[in-house]
């Protein structure tokens, strides 16, 4: 891996230091372990519906209020690691998601959920700001497609891993939250052998007022690949907040197993994507994201028609190929003509639009499911929006992007 040699206080300039390479390493393990550790509770969720007696409507609030605290968070603390550096920030940000996984471990109802569902949330999203910032400071275009890559593969092993636990090993509300906050415990230790990757500057507390501020050159790429991020990310929320749903009414069975396979298919088809397509030039990517996402969702909607489980897992691989190939481009086009003080700035931005794609529209089917409405006309309805709004960006002709971009960069300071 050819790291930024440029990198400020690069970690491999002090003694006993991590190298660059072990240094992307490490961030990139960290944004896994957070985001399996926000899927983990996706195969639980027929567990706890069991036990506690909440309705469909009660699954999609309580991953609902994760996204929305996620968005709090990237509005608040998006951009203190440009001012303090990524380190504190991350630093904090694990010694609240290991107190968070205690709380799931020891839930004994669905407000003590809720309440670790938020915090889980915050810290989260204080996280993928700061640890997307590093990456790209350690290596701009290998930070972009790690940013890209861990996404999908964090999603994955957590839905896997947690349906392997509950379904082979005891305690299974428990063990699960113990050993994945053991292992953000230990990469915080890891954390303090590695280098600062970025300069502390002034303005730390006026970058805790929410803001979306970045560099006029951002914009216009940032346009054009809002439509790609929202589709993509209302299909994470869809397949995280209804998918044990849709796997009970295909198999007519309530398994955890069964509930985990599918997020990992889908997350795990992803990644795949991103490694495969990761030389594909980012508007390109995007495109290619787009109409795989569109395909994908139409399968899974025809398969929900004809109770087809094959079929089903079958638009999962090409959903989820679209979610890794379009969120990757989206990314690298919008962050390659960011100025290195504003990486985090810029990445909260992406992200907040991100989980509110995820958020809203998932509660918003949970709601409908509580009025009544059948499964398979909800994810028909939310499946066709989702495929209207991933077309738009084959609408847009590369030469209007072109000067869309061009417009933009005459503004860039740089």
């Amino acid at each position: 891996m050819n790291v930024n040699p440029a990198a400020p206080a690069a970690a491999s300039r002090a003694a006993g230091r991590l190298s660059p390479a072990a240094s992307f390493f490490l961030l990139a393990s960290i944004t896994v372990s957070f985001l399996a550790g926000s899927t983990a509770p996706t195969p639980l969720y027929s567990y706890y519906q069991s036990q506690w007696g909440f309705s469909a409507l009660m699954v999609t609030v309580i991953f609902g209020v994760y996204a929305q605290a996620v968005l709090a968070a990237l509005l608040v603390f998006g951009r203190l690691s440009d001012h303090v550096g990524r380190r504190p920030v991350l630093f904090a940000a694990i010694g609240v998601q290991a107190a968070t996984m205690w709380l799931f471990a020891h839930a004994d109802g669905v407000g003590m959920l809720l309440v670790a569902r938020v915090i889980q949330g915050l810290s989260t999203g204080a996280a993928i700001a700061a640890i997307g910032a590093g990456l790209l400071d350690l290596d701009k275009g290998r930070g972009a497609i790690a940013n890209a890559i861990t996404t999908p593969l964090g999603t994955a092993m957590g839905g896997i891993v947690a349906g392997l636990f509950v379904t082979l090993l005891p305690a299974p509300s428990q063990l699960v939250y113990l050993a994945l906050g053991g292992l953000i415990l230990l990469q915080g230790a890891a954390l303090l052998w590695m280098g600062e990757t970025s300069r502390s500057r002034a303005g730390a507390w006026g970058s805790l007022r929410p803001q979306f501020s970045f560099s006029a050159g951002t914009r216009g790429p940032l346009l054009l690949a809002a439509p790609v991020i929202i589709a993509t990310w209302a299909v994470a929320g869809f397949f995280n907040s209804l998918g044990p749903s849709m796997v009970r009414n295909l198999m007519g069975a309530n398994s955890a197993l069964l509930s985990g396979l599918a997020l990992f298919v889908m997350a795990g088809s992803a990644g795949v994507a991103v490694f495969l397509l990761q030389k594909q030039a980012a508007r390109d990517a995007m495109r290619i994201g787009a109409a795989s996402l569109a395909a994908g969702m139409l399968i899974v909607i025809t398969a929900l028609a004809l109770h087809a489980p094959l079929l089903f897992f079958v638009g999962l691989v090409a959903a989820g190929t679209g979610f890794g190939t379009g969120f990757q481009g989206a990314v690298r086009s919008v962050v390659s003509h960011a100025h290195a003080n504003e990486r985090a700035g810029v990445l909260a931005v992406i992200f907040v639009i991100a989980y509110l794609a995820m958020g809203l529209p998932a509660m918003g089917a949970g709601y409908l499911l509580s009025q009544g409405n059948e499964l398979q006309i909800v994810a028909r309805e939310f499946g066709t929006a989702i495929v209207l709004l991933a077309l738009l960006p084959l609408l847009i002709p590369g030469k209007v992007a072109k000067v869309i971009n061009n417009a933009q960069a005459i503004h860039n300071p740089r």
